[in-house]
């Protein structure tokens, strides 16, 4: 069912990665506000809420979507005066000076906010976190974005790993999962056995956190079902909320994005739009999908070298959805029935690769794929650590099977160190092919900088 008020209610079980990075920001000393931008129902409200109440001496929340009033305020104002005297206007709360954190949440109803935020943060007399959706979509015509005075951060669904948080996993079993990853030794095989099934399971829940805490406090894949269905609904609404030009190919788009993954190549064909137009036609719709969160297009790169970017072909992409939990939703009834029953007479392809691309984007990565007519074609590449590395996604037995691959890593040219094919058998290696469970797909990270980098020349 449609939640009224288009949120969900959740309970406070799930924790979410990004709070960490929350509360860094919270006790830094960074006079910055920040930003959590991210697509609908992915958490953002409940989960800045959440740290606020815990970490926060005290808080006040402003919702420009449900309050007019503060929008109008916000379009009067001129300086930071005006805007504090309008923020204790509307926060019906007493603003602690060095204390109070003020978050504004919903500001793609109110996009001066934004501009003006700058003049809040120097102003200084209290921290600022705002949140909205659709924002990739709504700030792009801002002039005076405030650059230096935003720290921005972006949610997405609940990844693998918080999914399984969130199902009571272990810190043991995570421990020994890293430990199998980084020395590249099989996992045990009950542990392996195990989180297959929960990885099966996540198929058919996602991470969308209505629907995960759903399906925790139920555990009934019918009322999931319902839930996805109802976001999808709320997608659709913001489509012809937000681009009313637009509304009609945007909802075809995202209705063939299961039908396109499941074609041969998995490539979104236009001609399913329209055989006549060009793809310069619906350029914009695709955009909007991705800024809006909702779809994460993967590019074809020509050159599987460094940087992809610069080999990145403009109108050959596979259209993946955001969350894999709703891409299920989208196909014929069943299908979740035979995903958790482990039935093999389906082509679970597509699934593995949207589940793959969600992520690889929740890691940062930028999403590229390799086809070549002539050397065929590998699923994703992305640059990790200053090369490219190669990943194929294998959702049957036959997963040593690999000839695009197996071409890109023995071509020196390319400079290519190792291959990873994801897949659903334990860790092994064969020369620079790396063989991984698919859910190892959460370890797949850049390194991180340390939080003190330190380097200083000395004088001459």
């Amino acid at each position: 069912m449609l939640p009224k008020n288009g949120y969900f209610l959740l309970n406070n079980m799930i924790f979410r990665n990004i709070e960490n990075n929350i509360k860094k920001w919270l006790s830094s000393t960074t006079k910055s506000a920040l930003l959590i931008t991210g697509a609908r129902q992915v958490g953002k409200t409940f989960t800045i809420r959440k740290v606020l109440k815990e970490e926060a001496d005290s808080f006040v929340e402003i919702n420009f979507l449900e309050n007019a009033e503060a929008k109008e305020l916000f379009e009067k104002t001129t300086n930071a005066q005006d805007l504090l005297r309008s923020l204790s206007l509307l926060a019906n709360k007493r603003l602690l000076k060095g204390k109070t954190v003020i978050f504004l949440d919903e500001v793609q109803c109110c996009k001066e906010i934004v501009t003006a935020i700058k003049f809040l943060v120097d102003e200084g007399s209290y921290r600022y976190v705002m949140s909205g959706s659709l924002l990739g979509v709504e700030l792009k015509d801002i002039r005076s974005f405030p650059v230096g005075y935003l720290s921005i951060m972006t949610m997405h669904p609940l990844d693998f790993e918080e999914f399984l948080m969130a199902n009571n996993c272990s810190e043991e079993v995570f421990l020994h999962l890293k430990q199998s990853f980084d020395k590249q030794t099989p996992v045990d095989e009950f542990v392996h056995r195990q989180i297959m099934k929960f990885f099966n399971l996540y198929l058919v829940v996602g991470g969308m956190p209505a629907v995960v805490d759903t399906y925790i406090k139920t555990n009934n894949i019918a009322e999931v079902i319902e839930i996805q269905k109802a976001i999808i609904e709320l997608y659709k609404k913001d489509i012809a909320q937000y681009d009313h030009g637009n509304k009609l190919y945007l909802e075809e788009i995202l209705s063939l994005i299961p039908s396109e993954l499941s074609s041969k190549n998995k490539r979104f064909i236009l001609k399913k739009l329209n055989e006549n137009q060009k793809f310069s036609r619906y350029e914009n719709s695709f955009i909007w999908l991705k800024d809006a969160g909702v779809a994460l297009p993967t590019f074809n790169a020509s050159e599987p070298v460094v940087p992809l970017l610069l080999s990145k072909s403009r109108s050959l992409f596979k259209l993946f959805l955001n969350d894999v939990g709703l891409l299920c939703a989208m196909y014929a009834n069943g299908l979740q029935v035979k995903i958790l029953t482990g039935e093999c007479t389906i082509n679970y392809g597509a699934i593995y690769e949207n589940f793959v691309a969600q992520e690889l984007t929740a890691r940062q990565f930028n999403l590229f794929y390799y086809n070549n007519k002539k050397n065929g074609e590998v699923d994703f590449l992305i640059e990790k650590n200053g090369s490219v590395i190669p990943i194929e996604v294998k959702s049957g037995k036959d997963y040593i099977r690999h000839a695009s691959l197996t071409y890109l890593l023995s071509n020196d040219s390319f400079g290519i160190p190792e291959g990873i094919v994801l897949q659903n058998d334990n860790i092994s290696i064969k020369g620079k092919t790396t063989y991984l469970p698919i859910y190892m797909t959460m370890f797949i990270k850049e390194e991180e900088l340390p939080e003190k980098f330190i380097y200083k020349l000395e004088s001459i």
